[in-house]
């Protein structure tokens, strides 16, 4: 593995300092029909610092998913580790909140109350006050006061996509973790909503971990992209750090060399592992 900046037309192997979430020599694998053990993941690598934003991308079947639920609780390795702030992770806990590609509301709550409820389920000791207080402020950020009080079955896609990041960083976890987030939206949807989410994590900063299939969507958003070679037996194959400064302008990064240069390195990696799995 190794870790690739982009300066000019320079690429410089980087190394990351220690960082928040810890993941060492990691392998997972299941049990297959012949009694053999099936290796989805194997010797993964990673660190993530406390305010880092990092995108995860590879074909299907290289195990992303499965690398996200080991960090959120939802699985366990089979060996190697996984820490966050020096603690091993076995079971899921609030200070790692997922946002899923299929909203994950229940339809018989109001927006208002589908974030209520993690706001009451984590923060058990604040006052009602203080929890409305804090819901309203999340609506706020999520552009859903008008919406508050309608039902998931009453609201577009992408609002229930707001709801569901609403409701995951209103309890401040230290980690939030997205699977494919943008992957069901249309074009216009995904992109006001990846600009509504970046603007959220520039002005309160948090370690972040996206799974995603979008390279562009990888390179405006994130600090780092970790580049995964095919499965079964999944690694990282690169990790390629993302050298555009924070508020980010969509327009002019894309009118830059620097970001067709990681673009397409970015590409023809998928092209290469592509055309090794044909």
């Amino acid at each position: 593995m190794k870790s690739t900046s982009f300066t000019g037309d320079n690429y410089n192997i980087t190394t990351p300092d220690t960082g928040f979430l810890e993941i060492e020599n990691l392998v997972k694998a299941y049990p297959s029909p012949d009694g053999k053990k099936s290796i989805v993941l194997d010797n993964v690598n990673l660190s993530i610092g406390e305010d880092e934003y990092v995108s995860i991308i590879g074909h299907s079947g290289c195990g992303k998913s499965t690398l996200l639920k080991i960090v959120a609780g939802l699985e366990k390795a089979t060996s190697g580790s996984v820490r966050l702030d020096g603690k091993e992770i076995n079971k899921p806990g609030s200070e790692r909140m997922m946002v899923f590609q299929n909203y994950s509301l229940l339809p018989w709550l109001t927006v208002r109350e589908n974030i209520r409820l993690a706001v009451d389920e984590v923060l058990k000791n604040a006052t009602r006050a203080e929890k409305i207080s804090i819901v309203n402020e999340h609506l706020a950020m999520v552009n859903l006061n008008a919406a508050a009080d309608k039902y998931p079955d009453e609201i577009s896609g992408g609002m229930k996509q707001r709801v569901g990041i609403a409701r995951a960083i209103a309890i401040r976890p230290k980690m939030l973790l997205m699977d494919e987030p943008f992957g069901a939206l249309d074009a216009l949807t995904r992109g006001k909503l990846q600009r509504q989410v970046l603007d959220i994590w520039e002005n309160h900063r948090q370690a972040v971990m996206m799974i995603t299939h979008d390279v562009d969507e990888a390179i405006y958003m994130s600090d780092r992209i970790v580049l995964m070679t095919n499965g079964p037996a999944a690694s990282i194959g690169e990790i390629l750090q993302v050298m555009f400064e924070h508020p980010r302008d969509r327009a002019a990064m894309r009118n830059s060399k620097e970001y067709f240069e990681l673009r397409n390195h970015a590409l023809n990696f998928l092209d290469r592992y592509f055309t090794q799995d044909e």
